[in-house]
């Protein structure tokens, strides 16, 4: 039963048609997108991608078996905009990969900047996290907690332990003899 046939159909009818289409042809599509795509993942998105359109422009589905040859169109469309995506990802990566470079030269790094980076390195994700939003992105304890989704009180508390936790694994010794900048906003109480 086509939609555009007989109008809008009520919910269950249309219901039952997309079941209908989908178990008709979703095998064929995951086939179709599996050949075409590099993971089982991106066939998936594909095929999922397929029947969303499907659904929404129910009355533009032919009847029968043209229905199959109009959601492998569907699905070529779906593969090329994943394509385009991926391709973006990849150049927006690439650009801020190059930017970083230019940015942040490694080689160049001073002994300073490399034992904080190493002492960080060591540290737990969580601690890390909390030093890095503080002492790098220089944000406030009441944004961090709007960051991390926790209360202001949890952010300062978690800063003022990871602080502690900082120092201890940099050593007291290298944190005497550092200047300021590299440590901005780590080693603070």
């Amino acid at each position: 039963m086509l939609v555009a046939e007989v109008g809008p159909l009520p919910r269950e009818e249309a219901e039952a048609w997309f079941a209908r289409l989908y178990a008709e042809n979703w095998e064929h599509l995951l086939s179709y997108a599996l050949r075409r795509t590099p993971g089982p993942e991106d066939a998936a998105d594909v095929v999922a991608d397929t029947f969303l359109v499907a659904w929404r422009r129910a009355a533009e589905v032919p009847p029968g078996s043209r229905a199959r040859a109009w959601l492998y169109g569907v699905a070529r469309r779906a593969l090329a905009n994943q394509r385009r995506g991926a391709h973006r990802r990849n150049r927006l990566a690439e650009r801020l990969r190059n930017d970083l470079l230019t940015e942040v030269s490694y080689s160049e790094s001073s002994a300073e900047e490399m034992a904080v980076m190493e002492a960080l390195g060591r540290m737990k994700e969580e601690d890390r996290e909390v030093l890095l939003l503080a002492g790098w992105e220089r944000l406030e304890p009441a944004e961090i907690a709007l960051a991390l989704g926790i209360s202001a009180v949890a952010a300062r508390s978690r800063l003022h332990r990871a602080r502690r936790r900082f120092r201890t694994e940099l050593g007291t010794d290298a944190m005497d003899g550092m200047r300021a900048e590299p440590t901005r906003g780590l080693e603070e109480a």
